[in-house]
């Protein structure tokens, strides 16, 4: 059962069952944006699963200077704040800097913490004195174990609205492979853990300074993180993957989302 600080803070309903975390990787359009999330919240709605839109305002990190970062910071987070209007569904976005938490969380539900940068004391102390909900990605070279730490980060400024997030472990350059002893691990620090189930996929900067991935392995590995007992998943998804100006190639096609969290939902019934 997820924490009661989801339906105090976010008004989640279903806080019994599978939380999914979903959107495209990064506002592109407002149009992409708003057909995203219409079409997973009416699957949401009817699976009765709760569910927080993820949409990045801007991607810092990219291997190459050329890759598409975003339409600007001020545009993509008005964006992210008609979605939430028109739709009634939290937020939850990444943030790179210190400098943009208190803008950022101005708009969203839950600031993300990404995995390269999950070990940058000033930014989780500053995420976390805002009193949102905090999303740790625990990063490509770190172990389960020493995410302890980061989340003690954010608790000695007063914030146990915790979340931690498993994307993948560097096995050798360009490629990344999944530990699911992780997901039991981090369990035992009493926060909900979620399973990012694309960027776990992800060969990173294995197309010339642009990421590859291997999408087949999305629904398999998601099955295997909730039959382990992870808490959520973490889905980044968009309409034409072959078109997205980011992370395209380790996105799930919209279209198979919902056959997804059906499997999903009866191995979290059943575990």
């Amino acid at each position: 059962m997820l924490p009661k600080y989801f339906q105090k803070d976010l008004k989640v309903k279903n806080l019994n069952s599978l939380l999914l975390i979903a959107g495209p990787c990064v506002v592109e359009n407002k149009s992409v944006i708003f057909k995203t999330c219409e079409k997973i919240k009416s699957i949401t709605d009817k699976l009765k699963l709760p569910f927080i839109f993820k949409s990045s305002y801007m991607k810092a990190n990219r291997t190459s200077g050329d890759s598409f970062r975003g339409i600007g910071m001020e545009k993509a987070l008005k964006i992210l704040a008609d979605v939430k209007k028109e739709f009634q569904v939290p937020i939850l976005t990444d943030v790179h800097s210190e400098i943009e938490v208190e803008v950022v969380s101005e708009v969203v539900d839950i600031l993300q913490i990404p995995a390269f940068l999950c070990r940058q004391t000033e930014l989780i102390e500053a995420v976390a004195e805002t009193g949102k909900i905090i999303n740790i990605k625990k990063g490509q070279f770190l172990s389960p174990w020493d995410m302890k730490f980061q989340v003690d980060k954010a608790k000695k400024v007063g914030n146990n609205k915790i979340l931690i997030t498993e994307r993948g472990t560097f096995f050798g350059y360009n490629n990344l492979v999944v530990d699911m002893r992780n997901l039991v691990i981090m369990k035992i620090f009493g926060y909900p853990v979620i399973f990012d189930a694309t960027h776990s996929v992800q060969m990173p900067s294995a197309n010339k300074g642009v990421s590859g991935g291997n999408p087949e392995f999305i629904a398999p590995l998601a099955r295997a993180a909730v039959a382990v007992g992870v808490d959520g998943i973490f889905i980044e998804t968009h309409p034409n993957p072959e078109k997205a100006l980011s992370d395209g190639s380790n996105m799930l096609p919209l279209q198979n989302l919902e056959l997804l969290l059906k499997q999903l939902l009866k191995i979290y019934d059943i575990k």
